[in-house]
Formats: structure tokens, sequence, C-alpha cells
């Protein structure tokens, strides 16, 4: 593998351009608008593996977006990677957001970025972490170094729960055997001190209703004399958390893990300015639960979260109504042991056992997944530090991610293998926002990395 850097420089256009055609496709797995360039882009993903150098490549389909299946058996006797990604996207909006068109991919030179770094929807999360794995694979097949088996699972609905997949895993027990998963869909500390992520959190996602009058009313004839769903929602969610930003669901925290002193102390090694923190996203303050530094909120302690609230008029002038219905769409970011099934009960019966009269209140789960941890001991850790270690210079520092991947901890229940999580965005990417990027340093760095993590994992699985 001594000519990869010869290699990526060689091929370097090329490697940018492949992945804006792919990231000009409007994969939206959310919006049906979206269905037949989701079906598009799994075709195109399907093209990229049997150019690659897979043996075999097929689009398994499934009872919604279709799933990307590819192969290089080499010998049965060598240790098999398994490399999981997705190829679906969030949402783009809203639009008017974004300095450029978010399916028309431009490259720009940010301070972060000086190398440049491709703005588009999808450029971080996946598509350009999921690709990179596709050229990782093309150089090692095409210089005759790759050291090992390798499967594909490119997935279309990861960012609507990634519900099919979870059928699809439990019946392909066969195909989907493996050593180690590996998955690029988190990120790094920067990009000078690179880092695994070592923990996610699990994730419960709820819609909510508030239903009041059988129709829109007059605010003057009946305001003070009917219950305002609005109303009545907004103190709702307001006393889902105490005056120490607790989550005050009965039963929520029952099962939190309590890290020790000793391991709250190592997370705090992390680099970390909060002087710099609140000024990348121009705030005069942080916020959250006390006792907790800003690192261990967003990472090791759960949350709950309102990621949208609506009803009633909301277009251009005045309208004065006392709307019939209000509507919030409700996320819970959860830690290792919590289960995300429960969560979303106990919030279900707390929630309605919190409306008052004249209200009534309807809960509909979305979806969900459980958190997971792997341990800094085991092979694929070390030879992921190996990797990262010789293409950066210096060793990953191992940190808890604040997001949920919840087809991680399906994986392990099913095909009873850990999975490695090597990323190489920035939190600066501005991933599921407008103006989402993906440095061209940390694309070509994660190509450069790959086939590493392949050589050491083989060597120290013997």
């Amino acid at each position: 593998m001594e000519n990869i850097k010869t290699y990526i420089l060689q091929n370097k256009e090329r490697f940018i351009a492949e992945l804006i055609e792919l990231l000009k496709i409007p994969s939206v797995s959310a919006d049906p608008v979206y269905n037949q360039d989701v079906i598009d882009m799994a075709e195109a993903i399907k093209l990229s593996l049997e150019k690659a150098g897979c043996d075999s490549v097929e689009v398994c389909e499934t009872d919604g977006y279709p799933i990307v299946y590819g192969e290089k058996i080499i010998d049965p006797n060598l240790p098999t990677i398994l490399v999981y990604g997705h190829y679906d996207v969030q949402p783009a909006d809203p639009i008017e957001l974004w300095d450029s068109p978010p399916f028309e991919p431009e490259i720009k030179i940010t301070e972060t970025h000086p190398e440049g770094a491709i703005f588009a929807r999808g450029a971080c999360d996946d598509k350009g972490q999921m690709f990179m794995h596709v050229k990782a694979f093309e150089y090692m097949v095409q210089n005759n170094c790759l050291p090992c088996n390798v499967k594909f699972m490119i997935e279309g609905e990861e960012e609507v729960g990634s519900v099919s997949l979870k059928t699809f895993v439990e019946n392909n027990h066969k195909k989907l055997e493996n050593d180690v998963i590996l998955i690029s869909d988190t990120g790094m500390i920067s990009n000078q001190q690179p880092s695994i992520t070592t923990g996610l959190r699990g994730l419960s996602y709820v819609e909510v209703e508030v239903k009041g009058p059988n129709r829109d009313l007059h605010s003057g004839l009946y305001g003070g004399a009917v219950a305002n769903p609005i109303n009545i929602l907004a103190k709702m969610i307001a006393s889902l958390h105490d005056e120490n930003n607790r989550i005050t669901i009965p039963g929520f925290y029952d099962k939190v893990e309590d890290l020790s002193t000793e391991e709250r102390l190592e997370m705090g090694k992390a680099p970390f300015n909060l002087e710099d923190y609140k000024e990348a996203l121009n705030l005069n303050a942080v916020y959250g639960e006390e006792g907790y530094t800003t690192n261990e909120r967003n990472s090791i302690r759960p949350t709950l979260d309102v990621n949208g609230i609506w009803g009633g008029y909301t277009g251009q002038g005045a309208k004065t109504v006392i709307p019939s219905q209000a509507f919030a769409k409700i996320s819970m970011r959860l830690v290792p042991n919590q289960d995300w099934e429960e969560i979303t009960e106990l919030f279900s019966k707390h929630f309605k056992n919190s409306a008052p009269a004249g209200v009534t209140v309807k809960v509909t789960p979305h979806h969900g997944g459980q958190g997971y941890v792997t341990p800094i001991n085991s092979i694929e850790y070390q030879a992921a530090n190996k990797a990262y270690t010789e293409t950066f210079g210096i060793a990953a520092i191992p940190v808890r991610s604040g997001g949920s991947i919840p087809i991680v901890a399906l994986f392990e229940k099913e095909l009873k293998s850990k999975t490695i999580l090597m990323g190489f965005g920035l939190d600066s990417d501005a991933i599921h926002s407008p103006n989402e990027h993906f440095g061209i340093f940390n694309y070509l760095k994660g190509i450069e990395t790959i086939p590493l993590f392949y050589k050491y994992f083989v060597e120290l699985s013997k």
C-alpha cells in the first residue's frame, strides 16, 4: 500500500467528479416526491461498486427503498469486512437558507477547508463518507493489495429509521457474515486531531397532536372560554424539563449509566474550547442539564428536544383564530441501557396524563433505536487507531457521539459482530442543515486511511 498517496493524487479529480455526480441526485427518502430519485441513486451505487471491482452486486428490493449489496470474496479463510453506508439524504429545507442550490454541488474555499469543500445535501452525510469506501476498495483491487474479503451493504432509508434494513439483516445472516462492520457516518475532532467514535446515543422519535374544538374558532368570540391547543401544547412541552433542565418524565433516568469520575476525566482530554464553540454557533451562552459539561451533555446524557411545532394560522398578515389542533415532533436521544421502546411508552403515558381537561392528546411513535458502546481494547479499534496514526501522524482520541445510528445495535444483535466507526466529517460540516459540505481534504484522507484499516485488521486478527 506504499503507493496509495500517488494513486489518490493521480485520480483526485476523477474521485471528486464522481462524488459530485452522486450528489446531484436528490435521494430524499422522507419525501415521496423524490421516490424515483432514490431508486436512481441505488442504481448509481450498484454501478459504482461494479466499476470498483466487486465480483457481484445486486439491488435488493425491500418493502421500502432497495438495499445495494456487493461483495468480493478472495479467500473464505480470510477475515471479512462488511462496509455499511446509506445513499439517502435529509430534506434540503429550508431551501432559501442555502448559499447555493443543495443538489447543484459547488466547491468552495473556507477557513476550515482551505483545500476546498463540496457544498451539497448529502456531501458529508453520508454520500461522501460512503463513497470513500468505494474508492478505497477500488484502490486495493487495482493495486492487488486487498488483504481480505469485502462486503458492501448500502441502504436508502437511514434518514427515516432503516425500517427495511432490519428485516433484510434478519433474513440474510449467511449473506452478511463478517468479522467486523466498518461505518463512516460519524465525524472526528479536527483535521489535525482524528478521533474514533466509541459510543452512540439511541433515539426515540414521536409526533404529538393536541386537539381542542371541532373547528378553528374566532379568538374574540371564544378566547378565554375554550382551551387553545397551541397554548396547551406549549405548556405541556415546557413541563417536560425542570428548572435544572432535567427531563421530568417518571422513570426516564432509571437505566441511565452514570460514568465514573475517571471516565469523565478521560473524556475531558479531548480538545475543546468553549469560547470557540459559542462563536461558531453565534451564541452568548451554552445551555443544558446542570452538573455536566457541554461535551458531556451532547454525548453521555439523554436529551429531549422539539424538532418542529405547528398549528393555527402562519401565513402573511393576521387571522384571529383559536386553532382546533396543534402538533409537534419530538426526539429523545438516549444513552446505552435505555431501551427506546420503553422510553417511547414512558413519554406517551406521561404526555397524555399531563393534558388538562378540554383537549385530547395523541402520540404517534415514528422510529427509534438503541445506543451503542464499543471497547477501545478491541482489535478493530486498535486497527483503526493505527490507520489514523499513520495517515495523520497522531493517534486518534476515543470519543462518544451525541448522534444515533440505530442499526449499529441491530448489527451486533443479529450478526454477532462489532462495529468500528471511522468518521472523517467535522462538526462544522452542517449535516442536516443548510449549506452542508464535506472537505476535499477529508474525503481524500478517508480514501487514504481506510485501506490501512484493512491491512492492520487482518494483521491483528492472525
